[in-house]
């Protein structure tokens, strides 16, 4: 326990723990509204096409998650018009900027001139080396977050729940679309330093899942989310320290683990009152 408690006299591990707790935040507010509204696979493509703008940037010599910003704005407005105007298949025109995001990126890294960017971090994250800037906009982010949805929070899960009977009660349904297309896009690219571009969209979804468990009300989710996040980033972190395995990978097990195992207990439980019947 002593030993657990002394990897908080390093101030790398202390940011760490801030961030794998305003990520799961963070995560569990946007990642409620993908899981509810069955866009999973929308997210994933958002994730996955980001690269190219990071990929750009280095070439263009612009911060990389700048790059990866505005990439990804472009891919979920790209997205939700395309999903909204039907003109092309959705899945279609997802895998094709999913697909165009990665040989874009990959591309323009490799031009790049002289040194050659270590692109692990991007890709699997790297959490033991987040500062206070990135600490900062995790945390100004998801007090925006938070505010949006105090606000927001009706014409958002009506539009996204039953567009129909909002357009009829006079919520612009698209506009909500569009700017929770946006808000998706710059919660990924935030988190990406966390646990990188190949494990981010579990974070935006395991916990999520896990919640939909215990109930299915999409104001009860968040913070039910938010604690299944925090529980499993915490293990994951502390795991990664022990055992010397890269965090982001143990994070997303121990997310994986935890659902499983609250999945299984609910299969047993049930099996059992079956069986008293």
């Amino acid at each position: 326990m002593t030993e657990l408690l002394s990897i908080f006299e390093y101030q790398f591990f202390r940011h760490a723990m801030a961030a794998a707790v305003l990520t799961s935040i963070l995560a569990a507010m946007i990642g409620t509204y993908i899981v509810s509204r069955k866009i999973v696979f929308i997210s994933g493509g958002i994730t996955h096409a980001s690269f190219g703008g990071i990929g750009m940037a280095f070439y263009m010599g612009l911060n990389p998650f700048f790059g990866a910003a505005v990439f990804a704005v472009l891919t979920a407005l790209g997205i939700e018009w395309i999903s909204s105007r039907g003109k092309v298949r959705e899945d279609s025109a997802i895998a094709i900027l999913w697909s165009l995001g990665m040989a874009l990126g990959i591309i323009f890294v490799f031009l790049t001139p002289g040194y050659t960017p270590n692109l692990m971090s991007f890709l699997f994250g790297s959490i033991l080396s987040v500062g206070i800037a990135e600490l900062q906009l995790l945390l100004i982010f998801c007090i925006f977050m938070a505010l949006f949805y105090l606000v927001f929070y009706r014409p958002v899960v009506y539009s996204a729940f039953d567009p129909e009977f909002s357009k009829i009660m006079g919520i612009p349904v698209a506009f909500y679309r569009y700017i929770m297309a946006v808000l998706i896009a710059l919660a990924i690219v935030i988190s990406i330093r966390t646990v990188g571009i190949i494990l981010v969209l579990s974070l935006f979804t395991i916990p999520q899942i896990t919640a939909m468990l215990f109930t299915r009300s999409f104001a009860r989710i968040i913070p039910l989310a938010a604690l299944w996040g925090i529980i499993g980033s915490v293990a994951g972190l502390y795991s990664a320290y022990l055992f010397d395995i890269p965090t982001g990978a143990a994070m997303i097990f121990f997310l994986t683990l935890q659902f499983l195992v609250i999945k299984g207990i609910f299969l047993i439980r049930g099996l059992l009152i079956r069986t008293a019947a």
